[in-house]
This record gives C-alpha cells, sequence and structure tokens, in this order.
C-alpha cells in the first residue's frame, strides 16, 4: 500500500461487474478496536460511472497531483484502466465522489446522473464534506431526497 493511500482520507476502486465499470468508495474511519481502516461508503453503479466518468476522472487525478504536491509518491496509472486497485482521493474530491455515490444509488436515469455529476464537480468542498456527514447518518431519507432535488437528479 502506498503512503499517499495510508495518508488518504477517501479512496475509489474501479471494479469491473457484468454491466461495466463501477466504483466503491471507501472512507478512513475507525473500527471497533479503534484502528483507522477504509471502510466503504458506497458503490457507484456502472450507469452512475459511465454518466460520472468526469467527476470522478478529475477526482482522481487532482488527488493525485495534491499528494504529489506533498511529496508522496504516487503511482502513474490511467483511469482507464484501473482494476482493483485503490485510488486515494483527498479532502476535496472525496466528499464530493462519496456524496455521489450516495445519491445515485438506485437511480436509473442517464441524463439526470450526468447533471448531478457535474453539480456534485462544481461544488463547494465544504457543502459537499457537510452533505456527507448527513447522508451517512441512519435517518437519512430526508438528507438523500433534498440533495437529488438540489442536484437535479430526480424531479
Amino acid at each position: 500500500m502506498s503512503s499517499a493511500l495510508r495518508e488518504a482520507a477517501f479512496a475509489v476502486r474501479v471494479v469491473q461487474r457484468r454491466g461495466g465499470k463501477a466504483a466503491i468508495v471507501y472512507r478512513r474511519r475507525p473500527d471497533e478496536i479503534r484502528r483507522d481502516r477504509l471502510q466503504r461508503v458506497g458503490v457507484v453503479s456502472s450507469l452512475a460511472f459511465t454518466a460520472g466518468t468526469p467527476l470522478l476522472r478529475d477526482g482522481v487525478v487532482k488527488s493525485r497531483e495534491t499528494f504529489r504536491s506533498e511529496g508522496k509518491r504516487v503511482r502513474q496509472t490511467v483511469f482507464e484502466h484501473l482494476g482493483g486497485t485503490y485510488e486515494p482521493l483527498d479532502g476535496t474530491w472525496g466528499p464530493r465522489i462519496a456524496v455521489y455515490a450516495l445519491v445515485t444509488a438506485g437511480l436509473r436515469d442517464g441524463e439526470r446522473l450526468v447533471t448531478t455529476a457535474g453539480h456534485l464537480r462544481r461544488s463547494d468542498p465544504n457543502e459537499a464534506a457537510w452533505w456527507l456527514g448527513l447522508l451517512t447518518r441512519s435517518d437519512n431519507a430526508r438528507a438523500v431526497r433534498a440533495l437529488r432535488i438540489l442536484t437535479e437528479a430526480v424531479e
């Protein structure tokens, strides 16, 4: 595991599914015995992956630049050819991509997913982190519905 991944607050892993490529988003949090571990936040379905490719690509590429500028060594791989490797995400892009995974869960309208990805791509990182906090609560139904409306994921 690279040092950048060990220190990253978020990570994404691209996997091949029957329907195409999908992504699993992870967040670093303490487990039951207080060890820092990457824990799964959500899954970006194949359709949402296709619609949100610009968001995901920006997150990976710009996070690499962040970790490289901090003196950390990051692997040189092409985003389209990732397969099962964890890519570190910084605190700017990690919340955006995690929110995208949670908001798009179960949605099937490709045009609306593209619009949602565009909104989150341009969103403020602090607001994305705030929404992520709301979306990861156990009683998140209202927050999910509200953010889906705000990002135009649903009517």
